[in-house]
């Protein structure tokens, strides 16, 4: 009977341990905490182009709104440069039309009236110098006086020549390799004149995403070069949560799983979030990180998507990760930019 008893107070201790250490491991399972930072892009502002600051709407702290103007520069120089190229756009297009319409009729009219003469003085030249050819073989003029008629009939039938060629120009227009010249004159106006165009509307400085101002670079009235940074805004949206995560448990998480993010300040009401990306190399766990596990051991960074994240939420801010309850079995299809 003794050994009755035995036999059954060590199958209940076994069960006992077997449960007790299957409670214990679904516990662990299910309470997987991680540490990690609050990751927040900033963005540095500047002008594209060179000029004076000449309006800062903004102060540190302010919130803005994408779309919004932040800062101007005095555009009045670039303004200028735009009444320069347009005025050399309205020039070579009046040059080009031009071109492709051709020479002016009266102009035209005029060179066949100036041919019709000189074909008259011409035929008029011609029958002087062939009558001088009949005197001089008479004797009736001199040798000189033929030699004279003759040099202005040549001289007359150069003119009439000369002009009839200009009367054939003048009705063929401009060539087309002028005009294809006079296009590629204007095509670069035109060009400039958008350059222009563009170096006002950079002297506007706008608002990329929502965000707040971190920092003011510079005052109003001060020269600045194209880039120089005016405002530092940390973007609203996104934020992430950086975090690392030790080799044995990588197969415990996926792109999609859902987590909750507890900072201190709420213990109560987590934040919610997404795993939207896991490094696929292994690295030594870095000094910042915040975690109990050995700092020499290899751990995998991930990044976790804020789903709600709020103005609570600040740069580099220490947080602690759960699991959700609800979070999905399978791997979830994720934008590669998270």
């Amino acid at each position: 009977m003794k050994k009755v008893i035995s036999a059954v107070i060590i199958l209940f201790a076994v069960v006992g341990i077997g449960l007790f250490y299957h409670k214990y491991h679904s516990d662990t399972e299910r309470a997987m905490v991680l540490y990690g930072n609050v990751d927040i892009r900033e963005v540095n502002l500047g002008f594209r182009v060179a000029g004076r600051l000449s309006q800062l709407v903004y102060d540190e702290g302010n919130d803005v709104r994408i779309g919004e103007v932040i800062a101007r520069l005095d555009d009045e120089p670039y303004r200028n440069q735009v009444a320069i190229a347009a005025a050399q756009v309205k020039s070579l297009k009046e040059r080009l039309r031009l071109k492709e319409t051709g020479n002016r009729p009266q102009e035209i009219a005029q060179a066949r009236s100036l041919v019709r003469e000189r074909e008259a003085t011409a035929a008029n030249a011609k029958r002087l110098f062939e009558r001088s050819e009949k005197t001089l073989d008479s004797k009736g003029i001199s040798a000189q006086d033929r030699d004279n008629a003759e040099a202005n009939y040549r001289e007359v039938e150069a003119r009439l020549m000369s002009a009839r060629q200009n009367l054939a120009l003048l009705e063929a227009g401009f060539r087309v390799e002028d005009i294809a010249q006079a296009k590629a004159d204007l095509a670069q106006a035109e060009a400039a004149l958008a350059s222009a165009e563009l170096q006002v509307k950079d002297a506007i400085l706008i608002a990329p995403s929502d965000g707040v101002i971190l920092t003011r670079a510079q005052e109003v009235g001060s020269i600045l070069s194209a880039g120089a940074t005016v405002f530092t805004v940390s973007l609203q949206n996104p934020v992430w949560v950086r975090a690392y995560l030790h080799e044995p448990d990588l197969g415990r998480i996926h792109p999609g799983t859902q987590v909750d993010i507890y900072t201190d300040s709420r213990l109560d009401k987590p934040y919610s979030g997404h795993i939207g990306y896991i490094s696929p190399r292994a690295e030594f766990t870095p000094k910042a990180v915040e975690t109990t596990e050995l700092r020499s051991s290899l751990v995998y960074r991930f990044r976790i998507v804020v789903d709600n994240p709020d103005q609570m939420l600040r740069q580099g801010m220490p947080v602690t990760i759960k699991l959700a309850a609800n979070s999905p079995a399978t791997p979830l299809q994720t934008n590669h930019h998270e």
